[in-house]
């Protein structure tokens, strides 16, 4: 007998529970991060072509990745939704069915990227001389990309319970372990193979495998989310349609991300390699700076799910006022620091006299628009935990397409590369009040109609009968 699951985040104060959940989801950020970071430090030590190898593969497990975090996100949306309803048995089938569609779609990704892997990875540029060092890495990556995105899946659904600090201590301890057995496998130490590129790969096959077992088990035994996986096909395709209803939008905002990153390379690289490299530094910094907006971000969805299939909407409401706070006091307070020292922490990836010059520059304008960039961020996030995806995906492409590059041309025309950098930081303020207005209207709506709330089983399409 399955025990009963409560809705945990549709009571008590709104700004005490969304600092536990999001505490955390900081340290495991931090982990995750981490785990490429060291990765790269490693393989570097192998010499220049290991690394140009492993750095053609990024993109690849970037879209990957991105797979894995839109289904993710469509998975905790869905179950959510149905736990603040009440519906446990829906809530189990969508956890239960997240699982096995993000199995398939991970699995053809995997036999994808087998069959495709020479000519995919020369249309990026690869040269014949580094497709046998790719395919020694990504022969073995491939097959740790179902245990990459079905923890994701796992781990999206117990936030969508509330127990984010599971997915904390997973991420911290795959990432410790992922390092210690790095070293091992790569230079052969304490009578382990020095498989060099393919031991990177292969520890991170089994840091991945271990985090499935472990994600998995907490999932089907300790917290009982999972059932019966064998249901009938015209319900198996209700559940899949509603984790991709929010699950595919989302996969496109997250590409949408660093396709920005890549234009403003692109208008930079017009001022020379000193210029691109100055924003590599300020790039490798502001990831760092911004990781408790991603942790809020990732917890978001569950709260905004949970509180408005209870119908708990004045909570909505409150959570509203107090992102806008938290983000606004927050990013005021990484400005000033970056404002300060942001010169010195460029120091420490470069002694180039026009690299830091770049680097501070950026550091010391951009982030006074990082609160705005965390109000989208958090708005994006809670539009997907209501079931509403799309003005989570216009406002990420209408932050590129509409606002960024306008600015960036005029900035650019009048101040050159420093207009370019002014223009990001106008964008995100810009976009950041119209993320908040969006959203803070469409949660008054929602509060003056007093009915709406998210699709129950049967509107969805699931009959509990």
């Amino acid at each position: 007998m399955s025990r009963p699951l409560t809705a945990t985040l549709t009571e008590g104060p709104v700004a005490g529970q969304l600092r536990t959940l999001a505490i955390p989801m900081v340290w495991g950020l931090l982990a995750t991060m981490s785990f490429n970071v060291v990765d790269t430090f490693y393989v570097a030590q192998l010499g220049n072509q290991p690394l140009a190898a492993m750095s053609f593969t990024f993109p690849i497990v970037m879209i990957i990745t991105s797979l894995g975090i839109g289904l993710g996100a469509g998975s905790s949306s869905a179950i959510s939704r149905a736990i603040g309803e009440g519906d446990a048995s829906y809530a189990r089938r969508l956890a239960t069915d997240a699982i096995s569609l993000t199995f398939l779609v991970s699995a053809s990704m995997c036999l994808l990227g087998w069959l495709l892997m020479d000519p995919l990875f020369s249309l990026l540029g690869a040269t014949p001389d580094l497709l046998p060092l790719i395919r020694d890495y990504m022969s073995i990556w491939f097959i740790s990309a179902p245990f990459l995105m079905v923890p994701m899946v796992c781990l999206s659904a117990l936030r969508a319970l509330g127990m984010s600090h599971i997915q904390g201590y997973l991420m911290s301890a795959a990432a410790l372990f992922n390092a210690a057995l790095d070293p091992l496998l790569i230079f052969g130490l304490w009578g382990f193979p020095a498989l060099e590129l393919q031991g990177a790969a292969l520890a991170t096959l089994i840091t991945r495998l271990l985090t499935f077992l472990v994600a998995f088990y907490i999932l089907a035994v300790r917290v009982r989310l999972l059932t019966y996986p064998w249901v009938a096909w015209q319900a198996l395709m209700r559940s899949w349609k509603t984790i991709v209803h929010v699950g595919v939008p989302a996969m496109a905002t997250n590409v949408i991300v660093p396709l920005a990153s890549a234009v403003v390379t692109v208008m930079v690289a017009r001022y020379g390699t000193d210029a691109v490299a100055g924003l590599g530094v300020a790039m490798r910094i502001e990831p760092l700076m911004l990781i408790v907006f991603y942790a809020l971000s990732g917890v978001i969805g569950p709260f905004f799910g949970q509180n408005f299939g209870a119908g708990q909407h004045h909570r909505l409401n409150e959570a509203v006022k107090v992102l806008s706070l938290f983000c606004l006091g927050f990013g005021l307070l990484l400005a000033v620091f970056l404002w300060l020292f942001g010169g010195l922490l460029a120091s420490l990836f470069s002694e180039h006299e026009e690299v830091l010059r770049v680097a501070a520059f950026y550091l010391a304008v951009v982030p006074f628009s990082y609160g705005a960039y965390g109000i989208v961020m958090s708005v994006n996030a809670a539009f997907n935990g209501l079931g509403r995806p799309m003005p989570a995906m216009a406002l990420s492409a209408g932050r590129v397409a509409y606002v960024f590059l306008p600015l960036a041309l005029l900035g650019q025309w009048i101040w050159g590369l420093e207009g370019i950098f002014m223009a990001t930081a106008l964008a995100n303020c810009l976009v950041g009040l119209w993320a908040w207005e969006w959203l803070r209207r469409y949660v008054q709506q929602v509060r003056s109609e007093g009915g709406e709330r998210a699709l129950t089983p049967v509107e969805a399409g699931h009959d509990p009968r």
